[in-house]
């Protein structure tokens, strides 16, 4: 256990993880020391083989595990181990060499412009601050692409309506600006005057309850859901569709990938490139419909 409770300091202090993303590392070495016990030895990190961690892969899937939920587990244990070199703990990283599982490529799921349209033009929210509110969400989110906990986490001073830009704090505490347009600021100066007209106050966020506190992530997920429900047949009625559409709507419109990828604070440009892939289906699917040969 000490071996793991260093490892899971150096993802906190060093690496800057969310607490959330630790209890995930932890949980999924965790597991594969309750498997290793399970076997009748004491889970021994520096004594772990690529043979022992490939019989793992197996009992997972055997037991319904998808690949990308076993491609996680193994990251897990792979950064553990490149860990434990680091710390001259181990001479070899019994993950190399070991392929995870394939995954099947699932393309975003966005709104079509007329849907959005829909959505922000002519879907009744109600009056007062709640619904107020809950269109703005829906409009933050579609007009800056910005992530759910991002979201939750604004505070009022990351705001700044003389320079229309929303300062957010993205994973591992990465901060980016995101500008955004005319009217969504004045859609947030309609809300900040009511939200100033709150009786109990009692936070800085941004986004807050009808009781003065800060907004949590089910209740942001409902307010998505339900919105999008009166608009859209879709499955997938998230936060993160609206971030999809969002990406999709810039690149469709000549936004350059690489400004996309800071706008959404993507680490990679790989992450970017997969509305590239969206977008060029979304171009087959109207080809095959409208072409009289296709």
């Amino acid at each position: 256990m000490e071996l793991i409770n260093l490892f899971l300091d150096y993802l906190r202090l060093e690496k800057c993880y969310s607490d959330k993303t630790i209890q995930s590392y932890q949980c999924d070495i965790l597991q594969f020391g309750v498997f290793v016990e399970k076997k009748g030895t004491s889970f021994s990190p520096c004594l772990v083989d690529s043979l022992l961690i490939r019989e793992w892969i197996v009992v997972l899937m055997d037991k319904g595990y998808s690949a990308a939920s076993v491609k996680r587990k193994l990251s897990s244990l792979r950064s553990f181990y490149k860990y434990l070199l680091r710390l001259k703990k181990m001479d070899r990283n019994p993950l190399s060499g070991l392929n995870s599982p394939k995954l099947e490529k699932k393309l975003p799921v966005f709104l079509k412009p007329v849907d959005v349209d829909r959505l922000l033009d002519e879907v009744d929210f109600g009056d007062g601050f709640a619904p107020m509110r809950d269109r703005l969400i829906i409009e933050v989110f579609y007009c800056t692409g910005i992530r759910r906990s991002e979201l939750i986490n604004l505070n009022l001073r990351d705001v700044d309506l003389g320079l229309s830009l929303l300062k957010v704090t993205g994973k591992r505490n990465k901060q980016r600006l995101v500008p955004f347009a005319g009217e969504l600021k004045k859609d947030i100066e309609d809300y900040l005057l009511k939200r100033s007209q709150l009786d109990d106050l009692q936070t800085d966020a941004f986004f807050v309850t009808v009781d003065g506190k800060r907004m949590y992530a089910t209740l942001v997920y409902n307010i998505v859901k339900r919105a999008l429900s009166k608009v859209v047949c879709m499955k997938k009625r998230s936060p993160h569709v609206l971030r999809h559409t969002f990406a999709t709507s810039m690149l469709n419109n000549e936004a350059e990938l690489n400004v996309v990828k800071e706008l959404l604070g993507h680490a990679s440009l790989a992450a970017t490139e997969v509305y590239t892939h969206s977008t060029f289906e979304e171009l087959k699917k109207v080809y095959k419909q409208a072409h009289p040969r296709s």
